[in-house]
């Protein structure tokens, strides 16, 4: 006999579909409606590069225990793509629910045993009830929302409600969309009636969190932030970052009276030009950023290593994508760290931000900017696609009205009237490294200078005596020690097992949730790197344990590189979790990955107070 797999608020759902058919929205009303059950949700919608016509998926999980990262498997697939139905149909876990168009046979072929076939005619349904062949691609996806409804024994209400909240402004829209609901929801009640063991019902879980993208976050982060200047090339996954800035910037950015906007969005004939304008901008006095994605950073490598050696703030939002070259512009990976930390020829370092859910892109965006204006220098916010592109669930965005921007060492009109011995605009006053700096037009006398990108003395005067070009270089190594102690520090957990776990980024969500099973068995600390450079934190976790699992979504274990070369730590202490298919990672692979490495460590064994 069959064992079906029965769960409440706890599953994982994967839609298959055609890009460019208008599934998107229909499977993202499906998450929000879990959303406003008060059930925790998780969606990833994993598309292809091209418009319209390759196959692309959504996967929805439903998590009572609040986990948001991929768990592995499905339990439960609707197959409405033939173009992969075979592959849908073989990795639906044993147990689970195949949903499929049953306005054709499935082929001879689909045999197993061991899996639950739920047929609906989806086509047949469509057909019946639309004559336009676009209405009927689009409330196809509508009527399998609303069968779902039935099957998971969900409130009805709560997708009536959603219709009529996202289409408030187009009411003509309303009764059509509700109506498609409507139409797969009783022909799921009258045919299959208790056919599957997975339900979602209404709790109280999700408080006064929120669902939103990382790169709107980031966008919204900006205005927050003060800048008024983004220069931009278009490349996906960033693009959503400046339209979100550009649609937040037109709420909050306009003058009220005139109508005139206080902000300039200047679209780059490239991504050289775009991190030019940045530059300019934030020279001139203004907060600028650029957003853009691994081909992007390596363009922008010359005008960054610009920016670090004549000590312009510099805010950029790398939204990783895999690579090298072109790679999958629609996947998701953590392979920009070496490029963006070391970015540009000759010795040169960037602080780099690492982001984990939107409300940390919404912050370390503010913070970004702080840094970058604080230490004259470029900083990077390293998302991803996985983080910037989709719907996250997420604690609230709350901002401080006194907050007050930290603008670094400018001196003022006045400032300059009385300094009384020469200003030398590369000169290490304090001992931290970083000098001070004067916005063009302060005053009408003092403080002109040239930011030169070429060999400088203190004086910004131009030179090629290499023992002052080496006094220059040493004075920004201290900077990057004082940034170590202004960056956001790593979330350490636990500092007594001989075991530890080390990731950063969204490998945060998977690596929680692999953390609280590999704990039943075994004594393991953890640690969540937020920023490099590292902090004194860093280093001490580091050296108190003997064995380090390093998390990491890229093939070259580029953190465990950025450790072993900054701290002068033993290598041999790291063994390397990757994760490299374009996908987000999963719970389960960090659970069976960690536990077969970890039966070649002899000890977990907590050290002795």
């Amino acid at each position: 006999m069959m064992n079906n797999i029965t769960a409440t608020n706890d599953f994982v759902i994967r839609f298959a579909n055609v890009n460019g058919s208008g599934s998107a929205s229909a499977n993202n009303l499906f998450s929000k409606a879990v959303f406003r059950l008060g059930v925790p949700v998780a969606a990833k919608n994993i598309f292809p590069s091209n418009i319209q016509g390759l196959p692309t998926w959504f996967e929805v999980r439903i998590s009572e225990q609040g986990y948001l990262g991929r768990r592995g498997g499905y339990d439960f697939v609707v197959a409405v793509n033939g173009q992969t139905m075979v592959r849908d149909y073989q990795e639906l876990l044993p147990g689970g629910y195949f949903f499929y168009d049953s306005s054709k046979r499935l082929p001879d072929t689909f045999t197993r045993e061991d899996i639950t076939l739920i047929g609906i005619p989806l086509t047949d349904i469509c057909n019946a009830h639309y004559t336009e062949p676009r209405l009927r691609q689009i409330f196809k996806n509508i009527i399998y929302v609303g069968a779902l409804a039935y099957l998971f024994e969900m409130d009805f209400t709560v997708f009536e409600d959603s219709i009529k909240s996202q289409f408030a402004k187009k009411a003509k829209l309303i009764e059509p969309n509700i109506k498609a609901l409507r139409l797969g929801f009783d022909y799921a009640e009258e045919h299959h009636k208790a056919c599957c063991g997975l339900n979602i019902h209404r709790r109280d879980l999700n408080g006064d969190q929120i669902m939103m993208e990382g790169n709107a976050a980031a966008g919204l982060g900006a205005v927050f932030a003060g800048a008024t200047v983004a220069g931009w090339y278009p490349i996906t996954p960033s693009t959503s970052v400046v339209e979100a800035f550009e649609k937040y910037c037109k709420a909050y950015r306009v003058d009220e009276q005139s109508g005139q906007n206080k902000f300039a969005i200047l679209q780059a004939e490239d991504e050289l030009a775009a991190i030019g304008i940045v530059i300019g901008a934030s020279w001139n006095g203004a907060r600028a950023f650029t957003a853009t994605s691994g081909p992007g950073v390596s363009l922008m490598s010359e005008f960054l290593g610009l920016a670090y050696f004549s000590e312009i703030p510099v805010m950029l939002m790398d939204i990783q994508r895999t690579g090298p070259s072109t790679g999958m512009p629609t996947r998701t990976q953590q392979s920009d760290l070496l490029a963006a930390a070391y970015a540009s020829h000759g010795d040169t370092k960037n602080v780099l931000l690492f982001p984990a859910d939107p409300t940390e892109c919404f912050a370390h965006t503010v913070i970004g900017f702080d840094l970058a204006e604080r230490l004259q220098t470029p900083v990077i916010l390293m998302s991803d696609l996985d983080l910037g592109m989709n719907v996250h669930q997420c604690d609230p965005i709350n901002w401080d009205d006194d907050y007050t921007y930290d603008r670094g060492k400018v001196l003022t009109e006045e400032q300059l009237e009385h300094l009384g011995e020469r200003w030398g605009r590369y000169l290490d006053v304090d001992g931290d490294g970083i000098p001070y700096r004067t916005i063009p037009g302060t005053h009408p006398e003092k403080g002109a200078f040239f930011t030169r990108g070429s060999s400088h003395d203190e004086y910004a005067a131009y030179t090629e005596d290499g023992t002052v070009y080496a006094r220059g270089m040493e004075r920004l190594l201290v900077k990057w020690d004082t940034a170590k102690t202004l960056v956001p520090k790593a979330d350490v957990s636990g500092q007594s097992a001989s075991v530890g776990v080390i990731y950063y980024g969204t490998s945060a969500w998977s690596a929680d949730e692999a953390l609280e099973t590999l704990r039943t068995t075994h004594d393991i600390d953890a640690m969540r790197i937020k920023a490099f450079p590292f902090g004194v934190e860093v280093r001490e976790f580091i050296e108190a344990h003997d064995t380090l699992f390093v998390i990491e979504q890229n093939r070259d274990a580029q953190m465990k590189t950025l450790l072993v070369n900054e701290l002068s730590v033993d290598p041999n202490q790291f063994v390397e979790v990757l994760n490299i298919d374009g996908m987000p990672i999963t719970a389960s692979y960090l659970v069976e990955s960690i536990n077969r490495q970890l039966a070649d460590v002899q000890s977990t064994v907590p050290r002795e107070a």
